[in-house]
Protein backbone atom coordinates (compact mmCIF):
# COMPACT_ATOMS: atom_id res chain seq x y z
CA UNK A 1 0.00 0.00 0.00
CA UNK A 2 1.22 3.47 -1.08
CA UNK A 3 2.13 5.61 1.69
CA UNK A 4 -0.46 8.59 1.82
CA UNK A 5 2.63 10.87 2.29
CA UNK A 6 3.35 9.72 -1.03
CA UNK A 7 0.27 9.65 -2.62
CA UNK A 8 -0.40 13.36 -1.61
CA UNK A 9 2.35 14.37 -3.28
CA UNK A 10 2.00 12.61 -6.28
CA UNK A 11 -1.20 14.27 -6.52
CA UNK A 12 -0.09 17.75 -6.04
CA UNK A 13 2.77 17.04 -8.76
CA UNK A 14 0.21 16.01 -11.44
CA UNK A 15 -2.09 19.12 -10.47
CA UNK A 16 1.09 21.22 -10.73
CA UNK A 17 1.64 20.03 -13.87
CA UNK A 18 -1.29 20.85 -15.58
CA UNK A 19 -1.09 24.27 -14.50
CA UNK A 20 2.20 24.32 -15.99
CA UNK A 21 0.11 24.18 -19.38
CA UNK A 22 -2.09 27.03 -18.50
CA UNK A 23 -0.95 30.37 -20.35
CA UNK A 24 0.26 33.03 -18.17
CA UNK A 25 -1.76 35.89 -17.30
CA UNK A 26 -2.08 38.85 -19.02
CA UNK A 27 0.23 41.46 -17.16
CA UNK A 28 -0.92 44.31 -15.15
CA UNK A 29 0.24 47.51 -16.00
CA UNK A 30 1.03 50.07 -13.37
CA UNK A 31 -0.63 53.10 -15.12
CA UNK A 32 -3.95 54.38 -14.20
CA UNK A 33 -5.96 54.79 -17.90
CA UNK A 34 -8.65 56.68 -16.33
CA UNK A 35 -9.47 59.68 -14.24
CA UNK A 36 -13.14 60.14 -13.25
CA UNK A 37 -14.81 59.78 -16.60
CA UNK A 38 -11.53 61.17 -18.85
CA UNK A 39 -9.64 58.32 -20.59
CA UNK A 40 -5.68 58.76 -19.94
CA UNK A 41 -3.87 57.88 -22.81
CA UNK A 42 -0.04 57.89 -24.22
CA UNK A 43 1.61 60.30 -24.12
CA UNK A 44 -0.27 61.78 -21.10
CA UNK A 45 -0.29 60.00 -17.31
CA UNK A 46 -0.98 60.77 -13.82
CA UNK A 47 1.85 57.66 -12.71
CA UNK A 48 5.72 58.82 -12.56
CA UNK A 49 7.32 56.99 -15.17
CA UNK A 50 4.28 56.32 -17.40
CA UNK A 51 3.47 58.10 -20.98
CA UNK A 52 6.42 60.16 -22.40
CA UNK A 53 8.34 61.99 -20.43
CA UNK A 54 7.93 65.29 -21.90
CA UNK A 55 4.69 65.31 -20.02
CA UNK A 56 5.46 64.44 -16.75
CA UNK A 57 4.03 65.83 -14.27
CA UNK A 58 1.99 67.48 -16.14
CA UNK A 59 -1.58 66.08 -15.16
CA UNK A 60 -2.57 65.77 -11.74
CA UNK A 61 -5.92 63.60 -10.57
CA UNK A 62 -7.52 64.51 -7.45
CA UNK A 63 -10.57 62.41 -6.68
CA UNK A 64 -12.48 62.64 -10.09
CA UNK A 65 -11.04 65.75 -11.67
CA UNK A 66 -8.20 66.07 -13.87
CA UNK A 67 -5.76 69.03 -13.78
CA UNK A 68 -3.19 70.45 -16.29
CA UNK A 69 -0.47 71.85 -14.03
CA UNK A 70 1.27 74.91 -14.23
CA UNK A 71 3.55 77.29 -12.78
CA UNK A 72 0.17 79.84 -12.11
CA UNK A 73 -2.03 77.08 -10.79
CA UNK A 74 -4.09 74.11 -11.72
CA UNK A 75 -6.53 74.20 -14.63
CA UNK A 76 -9.26 71.81 -15.03
CA UNK A 77 -8.80 69.79 -17.84
CA UNK A 78 -12.49 69.89 -20.00
CA UNK A 79 -12.14 67.21 -22.32
CA UNK A 80 -9.03 65.38 -24.15
CA UNK A 81 -9.28 65.17 -27.96
CA UNK A 82 -7.19 62.03 -28.47
CA UNK A 83 -7.71 61.82 -32.40
CA UNK A 84 -7.12 65.58 -32.56
CA UNK A 85 -4.63 65.92 -30.39
CA UNK A 86 -5.83 68.79 -28.05
CA UNK A 87 -7.07 69.57 -24.72
CA UNK A 88 -9.26 72.00 -23.22
CA UNK A 89 -8.57 73.57 -19.93
CA UNK A 90 -10.28 76.14 -17.85
CA UNK A 91 -8.91 78.57 -15.50
CA UNK A 92 -11.36 79.27 -12.53
CA UNK A 93 -9.07 82.03 -11.47
CA UNK A 94 -10.29 83.57 -15.17
CA UNK A 95 -12.54 86.49 -15.56
CA UNK A 96 -15.62 85.52 -18.15
CA UNK A 97 -18.81 86.91 -19.40
CA UNK A 98 -20.44 86.10 -15.89
CA UNK A 99 -17.73 86.90 -13.57
CA UNK A 100 -15.02 88.68 -12.46
CA UNK A 101 -12.20 87.83 -10.71
CA UNK A 102 -8.80 89.32 -9.16
CA UNK A 103 -5.69 89.97 -11.20
CA UNK A 104 -4.37 86.80 -12.61
CA UNK A 105 -1.79 85.49 -14.79
CA UNK A 106 -1.50 82.42 -16.91
CA UNK A 107 2.63 81.14 -17.27
CA UNK A 108 3.68 77.65 -19.08
CA UNK A 109 7.12 76.81 -18.23
CA UNK A 110 9.08 76.76 -21.59
CA UNK A 111 8.89 72.87 -21.74
CA UNK A 112 4.87 73.32 -21.92
CA UNK A 113 4.92 76.25 -24.30
CA UNK A 114 6.57 74.11 -26.66
CA UNK A 115 5.08 70.58 -26.41
CA UNK A 116 1.73 71.99 -25.24
CA UNK A 117 0.99 75.64 -26.21
CA UNK A 118 -2.41 77.05 -26.84
CA UNK A 119 -3.94 76.63 -30.07
CA UNK A 120 -4.08 78.90 -32.99
CA UNK A 121 -8.24 79.37 -32.28
CA UNK A 122 -7.89 80.17 -28.79
CA UNK A 123 -7.86 83.99 -28.28
CA UNK A 124 -7.41 86.13 -25.56
CA UNK A 125 -8.58 89.15 -24.48
CA UNK A 126 -6.49 91.89 -22.78
CA UNK A 127 -9.10 94.08 -20.87
CA UNK A 128 -9.26 97.64 -19.19
CA UNK A 129 -5.95 98.23 -20.75
CA UNK A 130 -4.13 102.04 -20.00
CA UNK A 131 -3.69 104.38 -22.49
CA UNK A 132 -0.38 103.66 -22.18
CA UNK A 133 -0.16 99.94 -23.01
CA UNK A 134 2.52 98.52 -25.03
CA UNK A 135 -0.26 96.63 -27.37
CA UNK A 136 -2.02 100.24 -28.29
CA UNK A 137 1.09 101.65 -29.11
CA UNK A 138 4.68 100.39 -30.19
CA UNK A 139 2.95 96.27 -29.88
CA UNK A 140 -0.28 97.22 -31.58
CA UNK A 141 0.17 95.11 -34.36
CA UNK A 142 -0.49 91.99 -31.85
CA UNK A 143 -3.99 92.73 -31.44
CA UNK A 144 -5.93 92.03 -34.03
CA UNK A 145 -9.97 91.75 -34.75
CA UNK A 146 -11.62 87.98 -34.96
CA UNK A 147 -14.92 87.55 -36.44
CA UNK A 148 -16.12 90.71 -36.58
CA UNK A 149 -16.35 91.22 -32.90
CA UNK A 150 -15.05 94.13 -30.97
CA UNK A 151 -14.55 95.75 -27.24
CA UNK A 152 -17.32 97.36 -27.07
CA UNK A 153 -19.35 93.94 -27.50
CA UNK A 154 -17.29 92.76 -24.60
CA UNK A 155 -17.96 95.75 -22.10
CA UNK A 156 -21.80 95.94 -23.31
CA UNK A 157 -22.49 92.51 -23.61
CA UNK A 158 -20.94 90.95 -20.58
CA UNK A 159 -22.53 91.70 -16.76
CA UNK A 160 -18.91 91.18 -15.72
CA UNK A 161 -16.97 93.78 -17.36
CA UNK A 162 -19.69 96.45 -17.33
CA UNK A 163 -17.81 97.95 -14.55
CA UNK A 164 -15.14 98.94 -16.18
CA UNK A 165 -17.57 101.65 -18.45
CA UNK A 166 -18.63 102.96 -14.86
CA UNK A 167 -15.55 105.23 -14.22
CA UNK A 168 -15.14 107.23 -17.89
CA UNK A 169 -19.01 106.45 -19.35
CA UNK A 170 -17.05 104.73 -22.25
CA UNK A 171 -15.41 101.70 -22.86
CA UNK A 172 -12.00 101.21 -22.55
CA UNK A 173 -9.32 100.00 -24.63
CA UNK A 174 -8.62 95.89 -25.00
CA UNK A 175 -6.88 94.35 -27.28
CA UNK A 176 -7.41 90.59 -28.67
CA UNK A 177 -4.24 88.84 -28.88
CA UNK A 178 -2.91 85.44 -29.52
CA UNK A 179 -0.99 83.59 -26.58
CA UNK A 180 2.63 84.66 -27.52
CA UNK A 181 1.99 88.25 -26.30
CA UNK A 182 0.72 87.15 -22.58
CA UNK A 183 3.56 84.46 -22.67
CA UNK A 184 6.16 87.08 -23.41
CA UNK A 185 4.54 90.19 -21.29
CA UNK A 186 2.76 89.76 -17.75
CA UNK A 187 -0.50 91.67 -17.27
CA UNK A 188 1.26 94.40 -15.17
CA UNK A 189 3.84 94.71 -18.05
CA UNK A 190 0.77 94.98 -20.74
CA UNK A 191 -0.90 97.29 -18.39
CA UNK A 192 -4.53 96.02 -18.64
CA UNK A 193 -6.03 94.87 -15.31
CA UNK A 194 -7.74 91.39 -16.29
CA UNK A 195 -8.14 89.04 -19.30
CA UNK A 196 -10.14 86.12 -21.04
CA UNK A 197 -9.56 83.83 -23.13
CA UNK A 198 -12.53 81.51 -25.39
CA UNK A 199 -12.02 78.86 -27.83
CA UNK A 200 -13.47 77.76 -31.34
CA UNK A 201 -13.06 81.32 -32.45
CA UNK A 202 -13.57 80.36 -36.25
CA UNK A 203 -17.74 79.48 -35.48
CA UNK A 204 -18.00 82.32 -33.06
CA UNK A 205 -19.11 84.92 -35.96
CA UNK A 206 -22.43 86.60 -35.44
CA UNK A 207 -22.78 84.87 -31.72
CA UNK A 208 -22.81 87.08 -28.45
CA UNK A 209 -20.09 87.01 -25.71
CA UNK A 210 -22.46 85.75 -23.63
CA UNK A 211 -22.75 82.36 -25.59
CA UNK A 212 -18.40 81.56 -26.13
CA UNK A 213 -16.46 79.02 -24.71
CA UNK A 214 -14.18 80.10 -22.39
CA UNK A 215 -11.44 78.47 -21.89
CA UNK A 216 -8.13 77.47 -23.33
CA UNK A 217 -7.38 74.79 -25.75
CA UNK A 218 -3.92 73.36 -26.08
CA UNK A 219 -2.90 71.32 -29.03
CA UNK A 220 0.02 69.05 -28.36
CA UNK A 221 2.22 66.34 -30.43
CA UNK A 222 2.58 62.43 -29.57
CA UNK A 223 6.36 61.48 -29.91
CA UNK A 224 7.18 58.98 -31.85
CA UNK A 225 8.92 55.83 -29.73
CA UNK A 226 7.51 53.09 -31.20
CA UNK A 227 4.42 52.93 -28.58
CA UNK A 228 2.66 51.06 -30.44
CA UNK A 229 4.05 48.06 -30.61
CA UNK A 230 4.36 48.42 -26.45
CA UNK A 231 0.80 48.36 -26.33
CA UNK A 232 -0.34 46.03 -28.62
CA UNK A 233 1.52 43.60 -26.64
CA UNK A 234 -0.40 44.50 -23.40
CA UNK A 235 1.55 46.84 -22.13
CA UNK A 236 1.87 50.94 -21.14
CA UNK A 237 4.12 53.32 -22.35
CA UNK A 238 6.35 54.90 -20.15
CA UNK A 239 10.36 56.00 -19.45
CA UNK A 240 13.34 55.06 -16.65
CA UNK A 241 12.42 57.86 -14.52
CA UNK A 242 16.46 58.66 -13.79
CA UNK A 243 17.16 58.59 -17.46
CA UNK A 244 14.12 59.37 -19.05
CA UNK A 245 14.70 56.37 -21.91
CA UNK A 246 11.50 55.30 -23.11
CA UNK A 247 10.32 51.42 -21.43
CA UNK A 248 7.21 49.14 -22.16
CA UNK A 249 5.49 48.73 -18.80
CA UNK A 250 4.08 45.53 -18.08
CA UNK A 251 3.45 45.18 -14.67
CA UNK A 252 4.28 46.95 -11.51
CA UNK A 253 8.00 44.57 -11.27
CA UNK A 254 8.48 43.93 -14.87
CA UNK A 255 9.57 46.29 -17.61
CA UNK A 256 11.09 45.57 -21.61
CA UNK A 257 12.48 47.66 -23.55
CA UNK A 258 9.77 47.20 -26.87
CA UNK A 259 6.80 44.85 -25.87
CA UNK A 260 5.78 42.65 -22.89
CA UNK A 261 3.95 39.84 -24.99
CA UNK A 262 3.19 38.23 -28.38
CA UNK A 263 3.51 41.39 -30.46
CA UNK A 264 1.75 41.45 -33.89
CA UNK A 265 4.29 39.30 -35.61
CA UNK A 266 3.75 36.31 -33.05
CA UNK A 267 7.19 36.82 -31.25
CA UNK A 268 7.74 36.48 -27.89
CA UNK A 269 8.54 39.92 -26.03
CA UNK A 270 11.50 40.08 -23.74
CA UNK A 271 9.58 40.37 -20.49
CA UNK A 272 7.08 37.20 -21.34
CA UNK A 273 10.48 35.60 -22.03
CA UNK A 274 11.91 36.42 -19.10
CA UNK A 275 8.58 35.85 -17.29
CA UNK A 276 8.23 32.35 -18.75
CA UNK A 277 12.38 31.53 -17.79
CA UNK A 278 11.56 32.77 -14.42
CA UNK A 279 7.97 30.23 -13.97
CA UNK A 280 10.24 27.53 -15.43
CA UNK A 281 13.07 27.81 -12.87
CA UNK A 282 10.28 28.09 -9.80
CA UNK A 283 8.32 25.09 -11.28
CA UNK A 284 11.62 23.00 -11.84
CA UNK A 285 12.50 23.84 -8.37
CA UNK A 286 9.38 22.66 -6.83
CA UNK A 287 8.71 19.57 -9.15
CA UNK A 288 12.67 18.17 -8.37
CA UNK A 289 11.41 18.65 -4.40
CA UNK A 290 8.33 16.63 -5.01
CA UNK A 291 9.96 13.94 -7.03
CA UNK A 292 12.54 13.74 -4.04
CA UNK A 293 9.91 13.34 -1.27
CA UNK A 294 8.33 10.83 -3.47
CA UNK A 295 11.18 8.67 -4.02
CA UNK A 296 12.83 8.11 -1.08
CA UNK A 297 10.36 9.09 1.77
Amino acid sequence: MQHPLKHHLTLTLLALTSLSHFPPASPLTPCRTLCGTTAINYPFSIDDGCGAPQYRSMLNCTGTDLFFMTTSGRYKVQSIDYNKQTMVVYDPAMSTCSILQPHHDFVMTDVESVVIPPSSDTIFALLNCSIDSPVLNRYKNLCFNFSGHSCDELYGGCNAFRVFRSFTNSSPPCCFTGYDTVKYMSMNILDCSHYTSFINVDGLKGIGPADWVYGMKLSYAVPDTGCGRCTRSGGACGYDTETGVMMCLCSTSMNATRECAAGSNGDIGDAQKLALRTKFHAFALVVGALIYFVIFI
